[in-house]
């Protein structure tokens, strides 16, 4: 078993910060994907924002098992046929593992129906990260808290719906936590939110950052085919209904006529 997964990156500050360039030459899409390829079971290739159709073609996104988002600076620049073309597919099966300030991300908040906000402040703080479920798969392999010394602070309220699992909260040097691990479903398709990953710190290049999202990519991964009848919604004809009825009462619908969406 393999897991096709798609490293997306915004790559706008690797090739407009020298800092950010500096820690990422090859920008923050390629230091992920090559954490990914260097386990087992993970085969991945990335795409940006300045590729045509963002690097999302429907082609690619069908063979797609995972998909790996990173934004920032230009949320706004994503089209929104590649936002709906993404949460068209996850609602069939496709995991997405959503990283730092991609919280503000278009396929994030169409999927989940909500603001997405945080306070934040860009200082260079400690974090803390507690594993606060750590049965959870994605926990696999990691300590009871582990520390990035240098990152941008999220902090509460974060206005995202109620996740089915929290997985770490940070602690930040300045007083603040945040939920900084959740996990979603939506349709067939399992979500995992991970807040690490300010550009102008080394984040990626943790280990145990490596290890979070590498986990995570194999339990966001659903293994059965796409549950493309997700979008469906047919009209049942009376004769084909499991147990013998009488059509009684008027309708607005013809036997077999689209219904309104």
């Amino acid at each position: 078993m393999t897991i096709r997964t798609v490293v997306w990156g915004e790559n706008i500050h690797e090739q407009t910060n020298a800092v950010v360039r500096g820690i990422y030459p090859d920008g923050m899409h390629s230091t992920i994907a090559a954490a990914l390829n260097a386990g087992d079971g993970i085969e991945a290739t990335t795409a940006t924002l300045q590729e045509p159709e963002h690097g999302l073609s429907v082609e690619r996104l069908a063979g797609t098992d995972v998909l790996v988002w990173w934004g920032h600076k230009d949320h706004g620049a994503v089209a929104d046929e590649v936002v709906e073309r993404v949460a068209r597919r996850v609602f069939e099966g496709m995991g997405l593992i959503v990283l730092h300030s991609g919280h503000f991300s278009k396929p994030f908040k169409r999927l989940m129906g909500t603001p997405c906000a945080l306070k934040w402040r860009e200082a260079g703080e400690r974090e803390r990260i507690w594993t606060v479920n750590p049965g959870h798969p994605i926990a696999a392999g990691l300590p009871e808290s582990f520390v990035l010394e240098n990152e941008e602070m999220y902090g509460e309220f974060f206005s995202v719906p109620e996740p089915l699992e929290t997985v770490f909260i940070s602690w930040f040097a300045g007083g603040e936590v945040f939920r900084s691990g959740l996990t979603w479903r939506r349709g067939a398709g399992n979500i995992f939110y991970f807040r690490p990953g300010h550009e102008t710190y080394p984040t990626y290049q943790d280990a145990n950052v490596q290890t979070v999202i590498r986990n995570a990519v194999k339990w966001a991964y659903n293994p059965m085919p796409a549950h493309i009848g997700v979008h469906d919604a047919p009209n049942v004809p009376v004769e084909q209904a499991l147990e013998p009825i009488t059509e009684r009462g008027p309708k607005l619908h013809q036997s077999g006529e689209e219904g309104y969406k």
